[in-house]
């Protein structure tokens, strides 16, 4: 969970979109694991983690085999965001993992590269995902790759 400032003033462009979505994929080839960017506006709810909980099962990351989905929610123009990995990945890489990914994050977006930041986010994630839960013969991607946007 996390607060950052955000100069822009629209969602991701076209190019921004590729660029992400290709971090997923490439953060995906060599894990079983899943990632999923949810960006919205604004979070209607006071801590952008219940509002992570409710994309997270609304998207149904809960119901990955391995309980290895890792969802990343932004909500942009409230500030906020929420890093939420599923219980299998969670009791792999513990809440210190997830509190210095949360800092990566707010390091990028203080200086307005959110792109980047998302970028190295999910490359480290995807990182932790290999180390503990390696592709093996027979995975499929059991979820899309596509960024999903919210209100």
């Amino acid at each position: 969970m996390g607060l950052f400032s955000f100069r822009k003033k629209e969602l991701f462009n076209e190019q921004e979109r590729e660029r992400l979505i290709h971090a997923i994929r490439q953060a995906e080839r060599l894990t079983s694991g899943e990632i999923r960017l949810f960006v919205e506006s604004h979070c209607e709810y006071v801590d952008p983690m219940d509002r992570a909980r409710e994309a997270f099962v609304s998207l149904g990351m809960d119901k990955t085999r391995q309980r290895n989905g890792v969802l990343l929610y932004l909500a942009l123009k409230d500030h906020q965001f929420a890093i939420l990995g599923d219980q299998g990945i969670h009791e792999k890489v513990g809440a210190d993992f997830w509190n210095k990914e949360a800092g990566v994050l707010r390091d990028h977006f203080s200086t307005d590269r959110i792109i980047e930041g998302l970028e190295v986010c999910v490359r480290e994630i995807g990182e932790s995902l290999y180390h503990y839960f390696p592709y093996e013969s027979g995975d499929q991607n059991e979820l899309p790759d596509d960024i999903v946007f919210g209100k």
